[in-house]
C-alpha cells in the first residue's frame, strides 16, 4: 500500500486489511475516532508508539502530555501543522512495511 491508497481507504468503512496497529491508529484518527486511535497505541512500547502517542496528545490539546511522549520518542515537539505531522507519520509507517 502506498500513501495514495491509504488516503483513498479513508472513504471506506473499515481499516485496510493487513494494516499495522500504527496505520490503524492513523486511519482511526483521520476518521475522527481519536479515542479508538489512542486506545490502540496507549499500551505499546518503543519510540514508534511514543511518537504516534505524542501526536495524538498534541492533537487532543494536552501539550504537556504530548511533550512527555515526544521525549519518550526521542523527538522534539514539531513546529508544523498537525496535518503535516500526520502525513510524516503515515509515510514513516508505510515505509516500515505497515500495510
Amino acid at each position: 500500500m502506498n500513501q495514495s491508497d491509504f488516503i483513498q481507504s479513508l472513504q471506506q468503512e473499515q481499516v485496510p486489511k493487513g494494516s499495522s496497529v500504527y496505520l490503524q491508529s492513523l486511519w482511526l484518527d483521520k476518521k475522527g475516532k481519536w479515542d479508538q486511535a489512542h486506545g490502540l497505541i496507549d499500551t505499546l512500547g518503543g519510540e514508534d508508539a511514543a511518537w504516534l502517542h505524542a501526536y495524538l496528545h498534541r492533537k487532543e490539546g494536552d501539550q504537556s502530555n504530548a511533550s512527555y511522549w515526544y521525549s519518550r520518542a526521542a523527538k522534539s515537539k514539531p513546529n508544523i501543522s498537525l496535518e503535516d505531522e500526520w502525513e510524516q507519520l503515515l509515510v514513516y509507517f508505510l515505509e516500515r512495511g505497515g500495510a
